[in-house]
C-alpha cells in the first residue's frame, strides 16, 4: 500500500512538471511571436506616417502650382476640394456595404446584380394529400397480432 501512494505522489509529480514545462514554452513562443507583430507594426505605423508626410507635400505642390495661375485662396480651396473628394472615394470604397463592391451579395464584378427575391410563402402541392388508410391487417401466420406496433401484444 505505501509503495503505490508513493508512484501516485510520483505520477502526480511528473504530471504537475510536464503541465509547468508545457506552460513556459507555450509562453516563450508567444513571447517570440508578439515580439515579431510588434516590430512589424511598428514598421506599418511608421510606413502609414511617412505616406502622411508624403501627401501633405504633394498637396502643398499641387496648391503651390495652382498659386501660379490664380489666387492663393483660391488654389488653397481647390486643393482642398480634391482631397476632400479623394478622402470619400477612399471611404466609399473600403465600407463593406458599398454597392458594387467586389465579392458582396447583389453584385457581380462592381456592376449591380439584382437580388432574387425569395418567395414570401412555401409553394402550394398541385394536389390536397390523401387521408391516411385505416386498413387492418390480416392477421399472421406465427399467431403474434399484427395491429401492435412490432408485433408485440
Amino acid at each position: 500500500m505505501q509503495r503505490s501512494e508513493h508512484l501516485e505522489h510520483l505520477d502526480k509529480h511528473l504530471v504537475d512538471e510536464l503541465a509547468q514545462v508545457a506552460r513556459e514554452t507555450v509562453r516563450d513562443e508567444l513571447r517570440v511571436q508578439a515580439r515579431a507583430q510588434r516590430r512589424r507594426a511598428a514598421l506599418y505605423a511608421a510606413s502609414g506616417a511617412a505616406a502622411l508626410y508624403a501627401g501633405a507635400a504633394v498637396a502643398l505642390a499641387v496648391g503651390l502650382a495652382l498659386a501660379l495661375a490664380l489666387p492663393d485662396w483660391a488654389a488653397a480651396l481647390i486643393t482642398a476640394v480634391v482631397l476632400g473628394a479623394a478622402a470619400y472615394l477612399l471611404r466609399g470604397a473600403a465600407r463593406p456595404s458599398a454597392p458594387g463592391a467586389p465579392g458582396m451579395p447583389g453584385t457581380q464584378g462592381g456592376a449591380t446584380v439584382p437580388a432574387q427575391a425569395a418567395p414570401p410563402v412555401p409553394p402550394v402541392p398541385p394536389a390536397p394529400p390523401s387521408p391516411p388508410t385505416t386498413d387492418v391487417l390480416p392477421p399472421r401466420q406465427d399467431g403474434t397480432d399484427s395491429g401492435t406496433p412490432h408485433g408485440r401484444t
